[in-house]
C-alpha cells in the first residue's frame, strides 16, 4: 500500500499512457501490496528492451514477425552455472534464440528468467520440463505461445510486454497459480479452460472489450484488467474466491456484477465513468477501494461495507463533508482518505484537513500525509 513518502505510488495506470515509465509516473493510484497489474515491479528509469512491441499494432501477425537480431556467441553467457543451478537469470542480454543457450545442460533449474531479451520463438526448454515450474519471458518479441508442451510442471508463466494476439496452448498447464500477459495485444480471454489452480490473472494494458470465458476459473483470487476498453462488469458470478479486481483505466459507468463476489477485499475501479457508487452493497468484506478519478458526486452507496481500510477518492465531485460523515465516521478500521482534487477540498483548501479531521477522527492518513497525534 502507499505510504506518505511514496504518495505516487509505482505501477499505476492512468489514461493515454503505453510505457512502463509513464505507468510509474502516476499520482493517486494505489497498488496492492503484491504489486500493480503485470508485475511491474521494476526500476523507474526503465527503458523497454523492445519498445516496437507496443508500436506496431499487426507486429504479431505471423508473416510479419521480425526476427531478433542474431549474435554469434563469442561467449557462454551461462558459463558462471553450475550444471545443478536451480535459478537462472539472463536478463538484458541480446539472446535472440533459447537453443543458444545449451540448456539441456542443467540438470535442476526450477526458475528460468529471460527477460528483455529478442527472443522470437519459445523454444529449446523441453530437456528443463521435469524440474522448471517457474518462466519469464517478460518483454520480448513473442508474437504466438507454443513450445510449452512439456512444461507441465510451471506454476508461473510470464509474457508481458510481448506482441501476443491469442492467448492458446497454455490450458494444459494444470499446475499454473500466476500467470501474466500484461502489455500484449489480446482482445479476447480465451484459452484458459481447466486451469483450476489459477489464483492470479494479469492482462492489464490489452484490447480488451468483454470479462469472459473465466467460468472455469474458481480458484482465482486475483484479476488485474486495468487499462483495456471494458465497458461493464459481467462474467464474474463464478469467481466466488475473488480478493482483488483490478479494472482502472476502462469505460464502466456503472458498478454492477459483484453480488456474488462475497469475499472480494479490494477493488481498483479509478479512471473510469462512474456517476454513482450504487453495486458495492454486497462488497461487505471490502478492505481497499479505489475511485479516484471518476465524476462521483456522493459516498452514498459504501454505507455497509463497514471492514474498510483505505478509500482512494481523489478527483471526483463530492463536495458535502456531512456526506462523508454519514458515510465512513462508522468505519472503525478506516485509516487512510483520498479526497484532494473534489469540491470539498477545493473549495477552502487551507481549512480542508482540519475538515477531514474532525469528521473522521479515526484516520491516520490524508491524501499523502500521516495525521499528526496531538
Amino acid at each position: 500500500m502507499p505510504t506518505a513518502e511514496d504518495s505516487t505510488p509505482p505501477g499505476a495506470v492512468a489514461p493515454d499512457q503505453s510505457t512502463a515509465e509513464d505507468n510509474k509516473t502516476t499520482s493517486g493510484t494505489p497498488r496492492s501490496s503484491s504489486g500493480w497489474d503485470g508485475k511491474l515491479r521494476i526500476e523507474k528509469n526503465l527503458t523497454l528492451a523492445n519498445p516496437e512491441a507496443l508500436s506496431d499494432p499487426e507486429y504479431s501477425d505471423e508473416e510479419n514477425v521480425v526476427p531478433g537480431e542474431s549474435i554469434n556467441a563469442d561467449e557462454d553467457l551461462l558459463d558462471d552455472y553450475p550444471p545443478d543451478e536451480e535459478e537462472i537469470d539472463c536478463i538484458h542480454a541480446r539472446v535472440s534464440a533459447i537453443p543458444s543457450l545449451r540448456l539441456e545442460r542443467f540438470t535442476n533449474v526450477k526458475n528460468l528468467c529471460l527477460r528483455q531479451n529478442m527472443i522470437t520463438e519459445i523454444e529449446g526448454l523441453s530437456s528443463l520440463a521435469s524440474t522448471l515450474v517457474e518462466l519469464d519471458l517478460y518483454d520480448n518479441l513473442i508474437a504466438h505461445i507454443r513450445g510449452l508442451e512439456d512444461l507441465v510442471n510451471l506454476t508461473s508463466l510470464d509474457l508481458s510486454f510481448n506482441k501476443i494476439k491469442h492467448i492458446k496452448k497454455v490450458n494444459h498447464l494444470k499446475q499454473l497459480v500466476n500467470i501474466y500477459f500484461v502489455q500484449n495485444k489480446i482482445s479476447t480471454i480465451e484459452g484458459l479452460d481447466g486451469l483450476e489452480r489459477l489464483r492470479n490473472l494479469e492482462l492489464a494494458a490489452n484490447r480488451i472489450r468483454e470479462i469472459q470465458n473465466l467460468e472455469t476459473l474458481k480458484g482465482l483470487e486475483e484479476l488485474w484488467l486495468g487499462k483495456n476498453k471494458i465497458t461493464e462488469m459481467k462474467g464474474l458470478s463464478t469467481l466466488s474466491n475473488l480478493k482483488i479486481l483490478s479494472i482502472q483505466s476502462n469505460r464502466i459507468r456503472n458498478i454492477s456484477g459483484l453480488e456474488a463476489l462475497e469475499n472480494l477485499e479490494e477493488l481498483y475501479i479509478s479512471h473510469n465513468a462512474l456517476t454513482s457508487l450504487t453495486g458495492l452493497e454486497c462488497s461487505k468484506k471490502l478492505r481497499v477501494l479505489d475511485i479516484s478519478n471518476n465524476q462521483v458526486p456522493s459516498l452514498e452507496g459504501i454505507e455497509r461495507l463497514e471492514e474498510l481500510e483505505e478509500l482512494w477518492a481523489s478527483y471526483n465531485q463530492i463536495s458535502e463533508f456531512q456526506d462523508v460523515e454519514k458515510a465512513l465516521k462508522d468505519k472503525k478500521n478506516l485509516n487512510t482518505v483520498y479526497f484532494e482534487g473534489n469540491p470539498l477540498q477545493l473549495r477552502n483548501p487551507t481549512l480542508y484537513r482540519n475538515k477531514v479531521r474532525l469528521t473522521l477522527p479515526q484516520v491516520q492518513q490524508i491524501d499523502a500525509t500521516f495525521v499528526r497525534v496531538s
